[in-house]
């Protein structure tokens, strides 16, 4: 089974085996607990789970080295192959297999921030731990642990963006899912502490995974294809909020097999992941990118795609710089704060209003399992309405289609801004009013990923998709610190409240800044870009010299 690109295969998999057996050795701990409703609060390390933190360290060293390059790969002067027949092929096995494996990536990654909703009222509880539930305790906030690990995530989407566009996006996605698997030891650490360290690794991993998975669909999926099908595997986001909260309901219930699971899950998951990586290519593009033209020759006939040589239309960007200064060069500084502003509003949306629901509907009355019901039934409720987004987005317009997602979440956190509390009132309401902010910040979320991976260039596309993504979570992080500082208390008003101002910000930046994608060739909008800074700049030259 093929792993690595470079000839370190024997390791890669040596890598994986050494980081599980070390998982393994933390759940003894975690089953004894059975009888204490698995609270682990307290308990000694064991010499099993020192054993097993050395293991992790050496598992996810060997395999990082294992998916590093031996030598870094020339950048050409000028390829020779065309990327216009893998634009143009037809849909093939290959891709269906390729959205199925990216679908179940995104779902498995995101599974991982979602998860903080739902298990920060057990977590509370059995640290003894400040947060809405306990207002007035003498201890420290349980706001902290969702901090930790998006924090973690932020950092992680530049770095990962950063790796994406060194080592590749494949070899960037099998190294964050050996990282799922080591960390999902963050439900067996009996410390706050140690669960707050861990989670910070957990969110170095996660934060990359989501944007690469886009950044990879977006660069190997046929053009007229690329945008409903980009965003229709992007609405997995919404089925992990289903299967988290599901779970919560269900497994991870108190009765059950507590709080704890909801990181637990990241073992099974990270390893179906990694025995799916036969399924997943690296991207024609950064092979062409890169001066590795045979392999993606090879990865172009396995997509059905003849490949022609003549002129590459990657030629495009041959003079452009590929360090982050082109991030907020000239062309592409509108592009990067209408990514940045959306961004930041999304963040400041799923980790102030959404990340704080299962709370305040138990605030507000509801039983720990009724809140996560009504909040699985929500996302389920709007979880079919992805296919028509996805549909206008791909065959109608990208830029509208953002620019109505923006109007409809804006719309619904303004109505629970002006209710507040008093939305509880009326279960059905509370249902008509949850399935836009639960279901529309997932699908928002793809838009933006999916959005961001077209409009900028293959040399930068993974960092910018990184970008993006820490924008996402430094909302998080904003809104999550004025938690624990108490100037933002988390209410339902207050919550919904803050999301508006950069929503708001990012729809005028995207009115006067964003193209439209749709059916374009990547390297047409790169160049239509390019030339119409040039033309910009053309005609300020101009009145300056009328002047």
């Amino acid at each position: 089974m093929r792993a690595a690109s470079h000839g370190h295969t024997p390791a890669f998999w040596s890598g994986v085996t050494i980081t599980t057996v070390g998982v393994l050795l933390q759940l003894p701990s975690y089953f004894m607990a059975r009888d204490m409703h698995y609270h682990l609060a307290g308990m000694p390390v064991t010499t099993e789970m020192a054993i097993g933190m050395v293991l992790l360290f050496v598992g996810v060293g060997v395999t990082t080295y294992s998916l590093f390059p031996r030598s870094r790969g020339r950048r050409p002067d000028l390829s020779r192959v065309s990327i216009a027949p893998l634009d143009d092929a037809r849909i093939k096995p290959a891709h269906i297999g390729l959205l199925l494996v990216m679908a179940a990536a995104i779902t498995i990654d995101v599974m991982k921030p979602t998860a903080f909703a739902f298990l920060v009222p057990g977590a509370a509880a059995e640290y003894g731990l400040r947060g809405p539930l306990n207002p007035t305790a003498d201890a420290l906030p349980v706001a902290l642990y969702p901090l930790a690990g998006v924090t973690g995530i932020m950092i992680g989407s530049f770095v990962w963006g950063w790796l994406g566009d060194r080592i590749g996006r494949r070899a960037s996605i099998l190294l964050a899912a050996i990282i799922f698997i080591a960390t999902s030891t963050c439900g067996t650490m009996p410390e706050f502490w140690m669960n707050l360290v861990t989670c910070l690794a957990m969110g170095l991993g996660v934060g990359g995974m989501l944007p690469l998975t886009f950044v990879l669909l977006t660069e190997t999926v046929p053009r007229r294809h690329r945008g409903w099908m980009i965003v229709l595997i992007g609405s997995d986001i919404a089925g992990a909020y289903i299967i988290v909260s599901w779970l919560a309901s269900t497994w991870a219930a108190p009765e059950a097999f507590g709080w704890r699971l909801l990181w637990l899950v990241g073992l099974p998951t990270g390893l179906i992941l990694l025995l799916l990586n036969r399924w997943i290519p690296e991207s024609p593009r950064f092979l062409i990118m890169h001066g590795r033209d045979e392999e993606a020759r090879a990865v172009m006939r396995k997509y059905g795609a003849t490949v022609v040589e003549t002129q590459s239309e990657l030629a495009v960007e041959r003079d452009l710089n590929q360090g982050v200064r082109l991030v907020f060069s000239k062309p592409f500084l509108g592009l990067t704060a209408v990514v940045v502003l959306l961004g930041l509003s999304i963040g400041t949306t799923q980790f102030g209003f959404q990340q704080w629901m299962p709370s305040n509907l138990q605030r507000l009355g509801f039983s720990e399992v009724n809140a996560s019901e009504i909040l699985r039934n929500a996302a389920i409720i709007g979880f079919p309405f992805s296919v028509p987004i996805a549909l206008l987005y791909g065959f109608w317009s990208s830029k509208k289609t953002v620019i109505l997602m923006i109007a409809l979440m804006g719309g619904s956190l303004a109505t629970f801004a002006a209710l507040g509390d008093q939305v509880a009132a009326n279960r059905g309401l509370l249902y008509v009013l949850l399935v836009v902010p639960v279901w529309g910040i997932s699908i928002l979320n793809a838009v933006l990923a999916a959005y961001t991976a077209e409009i900028y260039p293959t040399v930068i596309r993974a960092r910018t998709s990184g970008l993006s993504a820490g924008a996402t979570k430094a909302g998080g992080v904003l809104i999550l610190t004025l938690v624990i500082t108490a100037v933002a208390v988390p209410s339902v008003r207050v919550t919904a409240a803050v999301g508006v101002i950069p929503m708001a910000l990012a729809l005028i930046a995207l009115i006067a800044f964003g193209p439209e994608t749709r059916h374009k060739q990547l390297e047409r909008i790169t160049a239509e870009e390019l030339l119409s800074s040039a033309d910009r700049s053309g005609t300020s030259r101009a009145a300056a010299v009328g002047d």
